[in-house]
């Protein structure tokens, strides 16, 4: 298999188009055991990265992503995303100063937080980052201090009768009948207010959300214009479905927004449209494994444990990350997880399972039943879909560590993104010149000289190789 350095301390392994997944995993499993390693990882498929972008591009045309870095701020991912063209949705600083050494250009950043640290804004207004959000009377006289010249963006709380995993509205947005007046204080502290956001709620389970938050975006437009404002942007925001099997797909959303935004904003209106989708990029990409590291045989009900015995014994099984770690999400993200064998036995009985992480809190637990053959410690479990909110927030309580991250790709896939970089001179020969993230944001060119026969491309080898 053959592997690239994209940045340091991220190898991209390459494989063959169609490789199933489960394959990929196997194949990892048995390595680390080679190593006598038995620590959970993560498989991080940046084709799948790519291939979300291509459907975003086809279904959604009108609609430029701005990546939410907040969903998962993996450096190889932002990097990919900046080289593939998209924008990203900043929250702090940080997340704008990760961006920004990527070369991302200030006009593809939108500082997507309406309730801003003072000191934040004046470092958006330092590197011209000047899209920004707002919802309230404060946050104007704030912005008018620290950075006068800023394009503000007025974010509307949308309809709320809709299903969504994460409500968002219970903290920002302004409701659409107290717009004008918002609007009107702008106006006072002569502020540029260039348009509208909504976001209908992380993880959107109804489609129709979308068509009723940008109906009332139209109206607020209306508001606006009508108030002097010359409004030429839309943001609708995030919620976007990331991976199969959830209430609604992506093809189902597109087709609702693309006929709300027909609708209400026709080309014709001359408005920039720009979403925020953070899980639909990343979550069906990660894979997470674990390896359990302990087992307790357990009885099944009350009546068993006053015999001490079971009939049926329960097991539970105790793996190497937990709800502290990459399992928040069960937490934060009111997510659902689903556990599947690295290597299932054959026409193995199944018994009645629970599984925990690794630390010594009795909250930390990851599935409370699920029907699993009996396992063995160095057994290994796979989640699927394990990208959105996950790393993003993990931590190392009682020293745990977080899972390691590996990548791989596709070749045919890497080959159409870097076709430069895989041309051979002779076997195992490279070319000398190796173009560096061009196609997103003309990036300027990194010179190597002729590498070494080696299944290996230095894309970067610096201390900083993500960042310069």
């Amino acid at each position: 298999m053959r592997s690239y350095n994209f940045g340091k301390g991220c190898k991209v392994e390459l494989h063959g188009h169609g490789k199933p997944i489960m394959e990929i995993v196997q194949e990892k499993v048995a390595e680390m055991e080679l190593k006598h390693k038995e620590d959970a990882f993560y498989l991080a498929d940046l084709g799948d990265v790519v291939k979300k972008y291509e459907k975003w591009s086809e279904l959604l045309p009108r609609v430029e992503p701005f990546y939410a870095v907040k969903c998962n701020p993996d450096l190889p991912v932002l990097k990919l995303l900046a080289h593939l063209g998209a924008g990203f949705d900043c929250a702090s600083k940080d997340e704008i100063a990760k961006v920004l050494k990527f070369g991302v250009p200030t006009s593809k950043i939108i500082y997507a937080n309406p309730c801003k640290q003072n000191a934040f804004i004046r470092y958006a207004a330092k590197q011209d980052v000047q899209m920004m959000t707002f919802d309230n009377e404060a946050e104007l006289y704030k912005v008018k201090a620290a950075f006068p010249n800023a394009r503000l963006v007025l974010r509307i709380l949308p309809p709320a009768n809709f299903k969504v995993q994460c409500e968002l509205g219970n903290k920002f947005g302004c409701h659409p009948k107290d717009a004008r007046a918002l609007l009107m204080k702008a106006l006072e502290l002569d502020l540029n207010v260039i348009g509208i956001s909504f976001h209908c709620g992380s993880g959107v389970g109804e489609a129709a959300a979308f068509s009723a938050a940008v109906e009332a975006s139209a109206e607020v437009f209306d508001i606006g214009q009508s108030l002097g404002f010359d409004f030429d942007l839309l943001d609708i925001g995030g919620g976007f479905p990331g991976h199969a099997g959830g209430a609604i797909s992506f093809e189902e959303v597109a087709e609702v927004l693309n006929d709300a935004l027909n609708k209400y904003f026709p080309p014709k209106r001359n408005v920039r449209i720009i979403g925020e989708p953070g899980r639909y990029f990343v979550s069906s990409a990660f894979n997470l494994t674990v390896s359990i590291i302990a087992k307790r045989m357990v009885a099944t009900d009350a009546k068993a444990v006053a015999l001490e015995r079971s009939e049926e014994p329960a097991f539970m099984y105790y793996v190497n990350d937990g709800v502290y770690g990459s399992f928040n999400c069960l937490l934060y993200d009111h997510a659902k997880v689903e556990a599947s064998l690295v290597n299932a036995p054959v026409n193995a009985m199944e018994f009645r399972t629970s599984i925990w992480g690794p630390t010594c809190d009795g909250l930390d637990q990851i599935l409370k039943e699920v029907r699993l053959p009996e396992l063995c410690v160095g057994d290994y479990l796979n989640f699927p879909n394990m990208g959105a909110y996950t790393v993003a927030a993990g931590t190392t309580f009682n020293g745990m560590p977080r899972p390691e991250m590996f990548y791989h790709c596709s070749e045919n896939v890497w080959c159409h993104l870097f076709p430069d970089a895989l041309k051979a001179k002779g076997p195992g020969r490279l070319t000398g010149k190796i173009p560096f993230l061009k196609a997103g944001h003309d990036l300027d060119k990194v010179e190597h000289e002729r590498v070494p026969p080696s299944p290996v491309v230095l894309l970067d080898a610096d201390e900083d190789a993500f960042f310069n």
